[in-house]
């Protein structure tokens, strides 16, 4: 097995090999517990050493100049914290997963959730026993929120420090593998969601080792990764090398790059870019296959395209118009970049073309933006009607369920796992869940949560409501998911179940498709019906959302022709409106139903 390029790697039953960048530093030695090792220049501005006497487990620090001690910046191990000394972790796993062979990225049902609320445990190994009812449902996919080392033991993982170091709350580096090695045991591909736009700012020892961040940029979360400066060709292998240890040393098969807008750079071989290559290289000489995804807000389309033909070679991004339509269809809210969107029409383009603002002004952002050439390719978008941000950034971190009801709930499930794209579910969406994901952390410094509580409420200042404290334990325990098997429960994982199982059915709802979708909106009846596929392989989803009493069922405008509904989010059999009352006066309510061509 080949050490990683940085940090501590046992490479013997008692010798350890350590390496740091430090380019400034004019000495460097690596404290142990009992006794300190120099370590050896070399030309790059990186130190190395191998030391005998040292066991997996073994806590230590480097010292810079004989004045700074440090936790390793490559850590792949804080068992006491971010502010505790770093751990040497053990090269070797018992892996089961051999045979394993991820499902093709098109094929995807991805599951978005995040380890210390998805149940009570909050670890790796909490999370394996619930992972055959996804399966059964058909999902193939997780995606975990970051999991790398943050402060506290409570935290969305975005304010991580140690990139290399699977939360030691959460189960470390084991638990991780085992996590891994049981979803592969099932066919189920994991995704690790990576931050590399920004540092958190509680406990960070980058900027004492070199110039891991520029002045000349700035995330509106901290300060910016160093990618086109001086030293940048060292801060580049760090996060490129991290991402080659997760899917080396924990079998890894994809990665979700955060906020990807927000990494400044301005070399001709940018940093993403690089990255792309580099994992996907790494893939083939490891006879596996790797999944990049881009999270970006700038409707950019060559990040998608091959590299080759001046594109930055990500496999798929997210796509957050289809969600913003769709909740606007749904919610009829208005509010910040809602107002971009009336709802319906815009859901259409998006079935149709994948973004819909594509160098089309925002008045929301005062710009133009997005880009319509090259066209993205509709299968390399994923798209969502619930992820962490969609929830979480509202006041009281409130689902879709809580805002507009268990119809529209189960429509935007049925939008969303029938688009011709990869669908993510976030966690709980299977199960009807209305527990809140707000916005929470477990600082230990009083400034910093002080100024945490302030930014979150200047953020909702002009929304209704107040938001819990971010660093209160119950605003953390209200997020935790709790698993019941209520009538709306059962019928949500019915209605998930059926659908994806229909998405992997006709040949027009696999995905990439093979025909353009032909998607159309009408206000007055506020219809959306969206062809997929042609002649006798065509399927029609029709949508039916719904403002108030005297719009049309949409039993009332299913098309003419030879066909036949396979499935009605407002069927009895998912608990609709019919099934809770007088079945000749149904309340109004969002529908989605899937038709196919009879034979007749």
């Amino acid at each position: 097995m080949s050490a990683p390029a940085l940090g501590a790697w046992a490479v013997g039953s008692d010798r350890v090999r350590f390496r740091v960048w430090a380019p400034d530093a004019s000495n460097v030695q690596v404290a142990l517990e009992e006794r300190s090792v120099p370590l050896w220049p070399e030309t790059s501005g990186h130190w190395t050493a191998e030391v005998d006497g040292v066991h997996v487990g073994c806590r230590y620090r480097f010292v810079l100049d004989r004045t700074r001690t440090l936790a390793d910046p490559a850590s792949m191990a804080q068992p006491e914290g971010v502010h505790g000394p770093s751990a040497v972790v053990n090269p070797r796993f018992a892996w089961t997963d051999a045979e394993y062979a991820m499902p093709p990225a098109p094929t995807w049902v991805l599951y978005e959730l995040h380890v210390g609320a998805f149940t009570a445990a909050g670890t790796f190994d909490g999370v394996i026993p619930r992972l055959d009812q996804l399966r059964e449902l058909g999902v193939n996919a997780i995606e975990l929120m970051p999991i790398g080392e943050f402060p506290g033991t409570a935290n969305w993982g975005y304010d991580g420090v140690f990139v290399w170091a699977a939360h030691h709350a959460y189960g470390g580096l084991d638990g991780l593998r085992r996590l891994v090695d049981a979803c592969h045991a099932r066919g189920i591909a994991v995704v690790l969601d990576v931050v590399y736009n920004h540092i958190g700012p509680e406990g960070s020892v980058l900027r004492e080792f070199g110039p891991y961040f520029t002045d000349r940029y700035r995330t509106p979360w901290g300060p910016a990764f160093n990618f086109d400066g001086r030293g940048s060709d060292a801060v580049r292998e760090f996060c490129i090398e991290n991402a080659r240890f997760w899917m080396r040393d924990a079998h890894v098969d994809g990665f979700r790059l955060d906020a990807v807008h927000a990494i400044a750079d301005n070399s001709a071989y940018p940093f993403v870019e690089e990255f792309t290559d580099e994992l996907h290289a790494l893939g083939r000489a490891l006879g596996r296959e790797v999944v990049v995804i881009a999270e970006s807000a700038d409707n950019n389309s060559l990040l998608t395209a091959p590299t080759g033909n001046g594109g930055r070679g990500f496999d798929a991004q997210w796509s957050e118009d289809f969600h913003h339509a769709l909740h606007v269809a749904l919610t009829g809210e208005q509010h910040g970049y809602y107002r971009d969107y009336t709802g319906g029409a815009e859901l259409a383009d998006a079935f149709e073309h994948g973004f819909v603002y594509r160098g089309r002004y925002s008045q929301f952002r005062g710009h133009q933006y997005g880009r319509a050439q090259p066209p993205v390719a509709l299968g390399r978008l994923v798209v969502f009607g619930q992820n962490h941000d969609q929830v979480g950034n509202r006041p009281r971190g409130d689902r879709l369920i809580a805002l507009a009801g268990f119809e529209a709930a189960k429509t935007a499930l049925a939008c969303t796992l029938l688009a011709p794209s990869i669908p993510l579910l976030f966690m709980g969406e299977e199960q009807a869940a209305r527990t809140p994901f707000p916005y929470f952390v477990r600082h230990s410094d009083p400034d910093l949560v002080e100024a945490v509580r302030r930014g979150r409420a200047a953020e909702f200042a002009d929304l209704p409501g107040e938001s819990p404290d971010p660093q209160a334990e119950s605003t953390f325990l209200s997020a935790v998911l709790t698993y019941e098997d209520t009538p709306e429960a059962d019928a949500m994982r019915a209605l998930c179940r059926d659908l994806i199982a229909l998405r992997r059915s006709p040949p027009a709802l696999r995905v990439p498709v093979s025909v353009a979708p032909r998607a159309t909106w009408d206000e007055a009846s506020r219809l959306l019906t969206v062809a997929l596929g042609t002649g006798a392989e065509e399927v029609l989803l029709v949508v039916q959302f719904v403002a108030g009493s005297g719009h049309p069922s949409s039993s009332d405008v299913l098309p003419d022709g030879p066909w036949r509904v396979v499935c009605d989010s407002a069927a009895a059999e998912y608990l609709g409106p019919t099934s809770l009352g007088n079945a000749s006066d149904p309340q109004p309510a969002p529908s989605a139903r899937l038709l196919v061509k009879t034979s007749s």
